[in-house]
């Protein structure tokens, strides 16, 4: 049997259509093929800017299309950093990804504690009242990765509250908010502050497939400008036939109903990740429940040593990411681990639970 891993934050093969997508791509060139062929826009496909503009209540021009939502945090680090040079804050844990970005450009980085809530705000509050200047904080409010954790609307409005107060800039990372399971959305920190303070950033490599690499940044006006010749420099434009099958969804009224579709396959593989976590977890174990998303987080009881399970549980054809790994510097999370449960079926999840449990108890 091939491993199974809940190390791999990626959507199950029955999530991507592939018939669909294809449909969309010859509909594309055949209703626009010249211009998506040819060199375009720094920032993207006009049209889908357009798009995710009404959606966002932006100007199309401050929508930029990226390659994956990495790349829109890459820019924003960047264009943060050379314009207000301070300590950088993000959850603790938070997505790896920009903690390696963020070691590459020597920023120092501060973690902040999350509880079943997500963000101590207390302690965000706390952290900007010290003295020297604060860059700006990353966050992932919505089914965050690694935690699976969700910021609570009155969390949000609080946050929204202090970014303006602090004049605090914000950027919002929300890849798999419109993944779903069950409860209501909570407003998202762009929208409640307006856009002034908070960019947001997203992707459709898990509402669409993740081959696509679309993603987009919606940025403050005063970004404008940076963005426009980081995207130019970077790579003249974007991949503009993705982006146009992108458009073609939902100019065909498919995202929706494609959405749902993924929605119904990974909730069925949270549940099993959770009632088997239910019958095998030893007790002192405890584990997130998120309402949507790709992960969960657990932490092992009694102090167990997360890197001494994951060679365990390797050698046994399980594998999971380290909680270590989302804190800057591996300064955190010793004793727990982030697993994933979108890409692997409901009963190698129910199978790989049973083997981590076993290894617990032992």
């Amino acid at each position: 049997m091939s491993p199974i891993s809940f190390a791999r934050g990626a959507p199950a093969p029955e999530c991507l259509d592939v018939g669909l997508v294809g449909d969309c791509a010859r509909a594309a060139l055949e209703r626009d093929g010249v211009a998506i062929l040819s060199y375009g826009s720094g920032g993207g496909y006009g049209p889908l800017r357009e798009l995710l503009a009404q959606r966002h209540g932006v100007e199309p021009g401050q929508v930029f299309l990226t390659t994956g939502g990495l790349q829109g945090f890459v820019f924003y680090a960047a264009a943060q950093l050379a314009r207000r040079p301070g300590r950088v804050l993000v959850e603790g844990p938070t997505y790896d990804r920009p903690l390696k970005v963020l070691a590459r450009h020597g920023a120092n980085v501060v973690s902040l504690p999350m509880d079943d809530e997500g963000l101590d705000l207390d302690a965000l509050e706390a952290e900007l009242s010290r003295p020297g200047d604060v860059s700006f904080l990353y966050t992932i409010p919505t089914f965050q990765n690694p935690s699976g954790r969700t910021l609570g609307a009155d969390r949000r409005h609080r946050l929204a509250e202090l970014a303006v107060a602090h004049g605090l800039d914000v950027l919002e990372d929300d890849p798999y908010g419109l993944v779903r399971y069950e409860g209501t959305a909570p407003p998202s920190l762009h929208s409640l502050e307006g856009g002034r303070q908070v960019a947001f950033t997203s992707s459709f490599s898990k509402t669409v497939a993740p081959g696509l690499r679309v993603g987009y940044v919606v940025v403050p006006e005063p970004l404008r400008a940076d963005y426009d010749e980081q995207a130019v420099s970077t790579y003249i434009s974007p991949s503009l036939l993705p982006q146009a099958v992108v458009h073609e969804l939902f100019a065909r009224d498919a995202f929706e109903t494609n959405l749902a579709r993924i929605c119904g396959l990974l909730r069925i593989r949270r549940d099993a990740m959770l009632d088997a976590l239910g019958d095998e977890m030893p007790d002192g174990a405890r584990w997130s429940r998120p309402e949507g998303g790709y992960f969960l987080w657990v932490d092992f009881p009694g102090g167990m040593d997360a890197s001494d399970v994951l060679h365990r549980a390797t050698e046994a054809g399980v594998t999971f990411v380290r909680g270590s790994d989302f804190f800057p510097g591996g300064a955190g999370g010793a004793s727990s681990a982030r697993l994933a449960f979108s890409f692997e079926t409901p009963e190698r999840i129910t199978d790989g639970v049973a083997v981590l449990g076993s290894l617990l108890r032992g």
